[in-house]
């Protein structure tokens, strides 16, 4: 099983929903950047379930970083974030043990690790997992703010409704880390939440797309074939439970365009070589232009949902129904954003070593 990414840093999670506790091990981080415990636990929160259109159930998060940090500053050793699970209902889960949830890993764990899986909740495979991977991001970023580098994440679209685009970068990032439900506009949030509850009521649910910018990465970062930016970017993005698409700057729109306009320009601005748009997300070649970083990251329907479904008993062979009980979300989109935000943090803090060095992220 691998449960690492990166190489210049590095991160392990591991746990699984219902077990004891689940965490996080991030490596190679510089000595001395500051850990803000306000602002991992801020992370938390945004990640955290808020009222209908969340799962009910209600974790604290309330986490221990066991190793890494001495005075509120790392020690360049490997930093280890635990997390407990206290609120867990394994009851839920045993009568369908052996039914393969659609949408679910059930079966192909099962598989893999012949039976042997903690099938709990989803055990390893749940997205209860990326808390840790949350609180472990909340630190790269605020090691990358250090240096000029921002993340911002909003919910594109959702049930087929559109929020605005970006406009002003940094104003917009500001504006989304401060909401729980990251939308841009008011409207927008007030339709999609609407779809998410009424998927509710119907026992469904709704998936959508997220759109993530990042704004002073310094050009030149990345590889030209299987370590480019897009690659390593997607790799994390991919590991997200229900990401099912990654696309940079325009995207599928490319399919319809020419050359003509998808090329990105160039010019100077202010004494400084930059692309006039940013169709191609601020990568060519894999490598970085200085241009802003865009990516949107689709995700699926929640697959738990509480309509009855057709499946089979894996166990024995055999065709069967299933009706999923339990506590679920009707839609995990707007709290992947957080997850997004963390994933690029870690993935960027990797690249930016590699390039420049470990110590490129001491103060």
């Amino acid at each position: 099983m691998k449960n690492t990414f990166g190489n210049s840093v590095s991160i392990t999670v591991f746990g699984e929903s219902h077990g004891p506790f689940i965490g996080a091990v991030l490596d190679g981080l510089a000595p001395g950047i500051e850990v803000d415990e306000d602002a991992v636990r801020h992370a938390l929160t945004l990640r955290r379930p808020a009222g209908r259109i969340s799962t009910a159930r209600q974790e604290k998060d309330e986490y221990i970083i066991a190793s890494g940090v001495f005075e509120g500053k790392t020690t360049g050793t490997p930093i280890t974030i635990i997390i407990p699970n206290a609120d867990t209902r394994s009851k839920d889960y045993k009568k369908t043990y052996g039914l393969a949830r659609p949408g679910h890993a059930d079966f192909s764990a099962y598989c893999k690790y012949h039976g042997f899986e903690d099938y709990r909740g989803g055990g390893h495979f749940s997205g209860r997992i990326t808390a840790s991977l949350v609180a472990a991001g909340a630190i790269a970023r605020t090691a990358l703010e250090k240096k000029g580098v921002y993340i911002g994440t909003h919910i594109k679209e959702l049930a087929g409704i559109a929020d605005r685009p970006f406009g002003e970068y940094r104003e917009d990032i500001d504006e989304l880390y401060s909401k729980v439900f990251p939308v841009l506009s008011a409207e927008a949030e007030n339709a999609m939440k609407a779809e998410i509850e009424k998927a509710a009521f119907e026992g469904d649910s709704v998936g959508g797309m997220l759109e993530t910018v990042i704004i002073g990465m310094p050009a030149g970062v990345g590889e030209p074939y299987f370590d480019s930016l897009e690659s390593v970017i997607s790799h994390m993005m991919f590991s997200v439970p229900g990401v099912k698409g990654v696309l940079f700057g325009a995207g599928t729109d490319f399919a319809v365009m020419r050359g003509s306009a998808a090329n990105d320009a160039f010019g100077v601005k202010d004494g400084k070589i930059c692309t006039l748009t940013n169709n191609n997300g601020g990568v060519n070649g894999g490598i970085t232009n200085g241009a802003a970083v865009m990516f949107t990251t689709v995700v699926k329907p929640t697959p738990s949902i509480y309509k009855r479904q057709k499946t089979v008993d894996f166990l024995k062979s055999e065709e069967t129904d299933i009706s999923i009980e339990g506590r679920h979300d009707p839609c995990i989109v707007h709290r992947a954003r957080i997850v997004a935000d963390s994933l690029a943090a870690v993935a960027l803090c990797d690249m930016l070593a590699q390039r420049y060095g470990t110590d490129y992220l001491a103060p």
